[in-house]
Formats: C-alpha cells, structure tokens, sequence
C-alpha cells in the first residue's frame, strides 16, 4: 500500500524536526491538531505529526477499508473470523437502540432481559432485601475472575469509589493461593457474596479461587451458605449449578462478547452492585455517546480515529517501541493495565487475516502507572533515556474532593508539565549557571549542564475531561476500545481472538500431572531441570515440616 511508503518516507525527511518549531510555525495548531466530543478534549498537537503527515493517515484509514468493517461490527456481522462470530460488545450498551441480528435473531431483547436481572440482583443486595444466610445484609462482594472478568470490573469499581459507598468491593485473579487467602483474610464470610466470573465456568484460575471461596464459606457458614452467598456470570449455567450456585442466580452472556471488551454486560455485575443500576446506566450511556461519535463523525473529527492514527505514526512508522499510559488520577490506577491487555492481547499478532505474515509490527508493549508517582520512579527515563517512549496523560479538570482543591491544582500543574517538558526540553544550565574564569570550573559546570538538559521533541498526548463520572469512563473506555479496533484494522489483523493465550494454557494443564504428583514430563531439559528442583525443594519442606 502506497500510504504506507509514503509516511515512512514523510516521517524520515523530517525526523530532526523539533515539534516545537511547528507551534512556531503555526499559533493555531493547539486547536488544529485537537478534538473536543461531549465534554472530552483530545489534544494530539504535541507530536510530530502536522498536516501532510495526517492527511497520508486518513489516506491510509480510507484505503485500509476501516469505515466498512467499523459498520460491519455494529451490524452483527461475523467480523472475528478465526473463531466465527460476531463482535456485539457495543450492542450490550445500546440495549434500547436498532435492532442488531445474529443468525436471524435480534440480541436487544435478550440484553434488555439480562440488565433486568442483574438491576434486580443488585438493588436486593444494596437494599438489604437480598441476605445472606446467617446475617442481616452483605457488606462486602467478592469478584473471582482473571483477564477481563476481573481487570474490568476492578478497574472501573476503583475508578467511580465516589459512587460506590454501600458494599465493599473485593476482587481475586491470580491462582496463586496468597492473593485469595491475603484477601478472604480480611472479610466475614457471613456477610460476603462472592460472584464466579467465567464465561466457560473451567477457566483454571477462577474455579480453582471459587472452590477456595467455597471451602472457606462453607466451613464458616454451612453448605447452604452457597446457593445463598454465590451468583455467577457464565454461559455455561449448567456447571454453575452443578457448583451449587441456584440457576437464578446465574447471569449469562453470548459469545459474541470477548472477555476484555465484557464489563459493559453482566461480568460487570460487580460494577453495577458498587455503584448502583443508575450510575451503571450512566456508565452505558458514556460508552453509547463515544460509540456514535465514532460512527458519525468525519475520520479528520473522529476521537478514535485521530488516537489510532497517533498509534499508527508513533509506532508503526516512527518505531517507537513502547506506549506510556499516564492517568493523573489515582482512581484510575488500574487503566494502565486494563488497556495493556485490550492493546496487547487484541492486537498482539503476527499474521493478517488471511494468515499471511505480518509485513510491520503490530503494536507496541503498553504499560504506565498514575500521576505523580510515576514522576518519582520512570520518568526519569521519558525525559533523558536513550530510547523515546509516546506518553498519553489523562486527567481531570475537577475532582471530587473540592475541599482539597490544592491537591487537584498541584495534580494538574504536574501532569501539564510533563507534556511540556517532554516536547520543549529543558536547559541544563537554567538556575545553576554560575559566573567563574577558572577554565577547570567552566569545563566542569559545562559538563554538569550537560547532565542536566533535557532535550525535548518527546512525543504525548492529552485527554482531559470535565470530571471522572460514570458517564465519562463510559467514554473513555469506548474511546480506547474503538482506538484499538482502528489500528487493528489499519494492519489488517483480527483483534478479537487470543490464541496465544489459549495456547499457554494448554502446556500448563500438561505439566500439572507432573508438579503434583511427580509423573514423567515429556518436555525440553530446561522444564525437567525446574521440575527436579521443585520435587527436591517439597521434599525437604516436607522433611523439615514433621
């Protein structure tokens, strides 16, 4: 594709440039080169890219035929072709709009029906009416999942704390036996409801935390304290009641939803429970609004499309290997990771659809942590390191804490900052020059000026919205949703499966026979020589423990 040698080629010729000078160049590229759609303001001017090098994106968008598998998508079509399904995530937030139809049937009814459940579900628990078996109400709701059935109903629930005061909200992932005990160590199993997230109801790390769950709630509370104390989210409401969990309270979802796009449906259950079935609506409605400015909007106007394309150029073209995620705000601490694994396990593939190899690299490794602590511990390496690192701050212009509005004013002058200095540099020798003739003390003051300058042409972006509402992390995460779709599209990659993932799991099922019960392992010299060491290791423990 011509688009594609010709932003190389754009992007060599003038990469010396200092994104500075274009601000010289143009007063008006602020506004030119940002975006504002209902309330949310994405600035991309602090990047190299100007108008020759937008106008061979959007080339570039148009010619990787992005528009017709956009509507593709919202019409139900099979779009995820490797495993035959339809892609409907956006349907689950639209569940009163225009029909959409799988295989002849319209999935709004069935969307409407599960939200009336999980609405009636949740206010019972909030309300008091819905009790657990040996006292008066819940106080606390334990989340099992991993991936996305745990990632985006944690990072959501400590996103909106300001609207979730009547339970405590909990969440478990990892197999690892330390996170379930260090976190059912802190509750009362007589008042807490745990719900099992997993679509197949055999996701290993989830069931294996629920019957732990289980074990520890039983022994409390009795056997009857399952079908009292447990719901599930699963499509699979056979095994959920095989575990004990009564078939009404199972909340069940088709699989035309993919795990890291599902908290806008029932894996939210959790979500809707913390902060109630109107600010969930709220939360729909966001995420609604960003879907149909990305639907509607001119691409040169459209808020996914223009932060798809500041993807493509970072990294695709300029090469950039990393994306730095930076949210001031501490409620959004989990963001960084939540979109690590919508980039990376959507768009984290080697070959086409078609299955041909890829010709570039799909995408770049994802990672951040919030303002600003992570000004205390990496950034050092945004400002000064050898190898340069795109950032996207997000922040908000207000907080929720207006008593503490020194904070918030401290927040955003850090996070503004950052985006400065990244693009304009610094001068080493600003407040530290010092008037010497002593030719040994210029030398030495000339190489500590050195040390100190920064020399900007640092690539960010910004989003900054009015206040982090349910309303708007709807928008924000439907933002980033259809961001990801774009450049998967863009590469001409399917964004909707996982199958290293699957792949990973399978060798772990074959090595368990042999690190439980020391059966013969047919794998390379490196495992058997870490499997020895493991037998050994629990021997001695063993040994040590009679």
């Amino acid at each position: 594709m011509n688009s594609w040698h010709e932003l190389e080629g754009y992007f060599r010729k003038t990469a010396d440039r200092q994104i500075r000078t274009l601000f010289d160049e143009d007063p008006e590229r602020a506004e030119k080169f940002s975006l504002e759609a209902d309330g949310l303001l994405l600035d991309i001017s602090k990047t190299s890219i100007d108008e020759k090098a937008l106008s061979r994106l959007l080339r570039l968008f148009d010619e990787s035929g992005v528009a017709e598998r956009r509507q593709r998508m919202f019409d139900g079509k099979r779009i995820n072709v490797t495993e035959n399904r339809a892609v409907l995530h956006t349907a689950l937030r639209d569940p009163n709009g225009h029909p959409v139809f799988v295989d002849g049937i319209d999935v709004k009814p069935g969307i409407r029906e599960s939200l009336s459940g999980m609405s009636a579900f949740a206010s019972g628990i909030r309300d008091g009416s819905l009790r657990p078996l040996r006292a008066d109400r819940f106080t606390d709701v334990l989340n099992i999942g991993i991936g996305g059935s745990d990632l985006g109903p944690a990072m959501a629930t400590a996103a909106l704390v300001p609207y979730g005061e009547a339970l405590r909200t909990h969440f478990v992932s990892n197999v690892d036996g330390s996170h379930v005990r260090d976190v059912t160590a802190r509750l009362d199993p007589t008042r807490t409801l745990a719900i099992v997230v997993s679509k197949t109801f055999t996701t290993i790390e989830t069931i294996t935390n629920a019957k732990s769950v289980k074990f520890w709630m039983e022994n409390a509370c009795g056997a009857d304290s399952v079908s009292r104390q447990f719901a599930a989210v699963s499509s699979e409401a056979g095994r959920a009641v095989e575990f004990g969990i009564g078939k009404d309270r199972v909340f069940g979802f088709e699989d035309w939803v993919g795990g890291r796009y599902s908290v806008w449906g029932p894996v939210g259950l959790s979500l809707m429970i913390a902060i109630g079935p109107s600010h969930f609506d709220g939360f729909l409605r966001g995420a609604r609004t960003m879907d149909a400015h990305f639907l509607t909007a001119p691409s040169r106007a459209n808020m996914p499309v223009l932060l798809a394309l500041a993807g493509i150029w970072h990294h695709q073209i300029a090469g950039y290997e990393t994306l730095a995620i930076l949210p001031y705000d501490q409620r959004l601490r989990l963001l960084p990771a939540y979109l690590q694994q919508l980039a990376m396990e959507s768009n984290g593939k080697s070959v086409s659809m078609d299955g041909r190899p890829l010709p570039r690299s799909s995408g770049p490794v994802v990672w951040g942590e919030p303002g600003t602590n992570g000004q205390h511990a990496f950034h050092q390496l945004l400002f000064q390191g050898t190898r340069i690192a795109p950032c996207e701050f997000l922040v908000a212009a207000v907080s929720h804490e207006p008593d503490l509005k020194e904070h918030h004013d401290l927040l955003l002058a850090n996070c503004l900052a950052q985006s400065e200095v990244l693009m304009r540099g610094y001068p080493g020798n600003g407040r530290h020059s010092a008037v010497s003739k002593n030719p040994a003390a210029a030398s030495s003051r000339n190489s500590l000026a050195r040390h100190r300058e920064i020399k900007g042409n640092r690539p960010s972006t910004t989003l900054i919205y009015p206040k982090l509402t349910p309303f708007v992390l709807g928008q924000i995460l439907a933002l980033y949703e259809h961001r990801v779709f774009v450049e998967g599209a863009i590469l001409g990659i399917n964004s909707f499966d996982q199958w290293g993932v699957e792949a990973g799991k399978e060798i772990a099922k074959s090595l368990l026979p042999a690190i439980a019960e020391g059966a013969d392992s047919r794998h390379t010299g490196s495992t058997r020589q870490l499997l020895d060491y493991i037998a050994d290791a629990r021997r001695r423990s063993d040994a040590e423990s009679r």
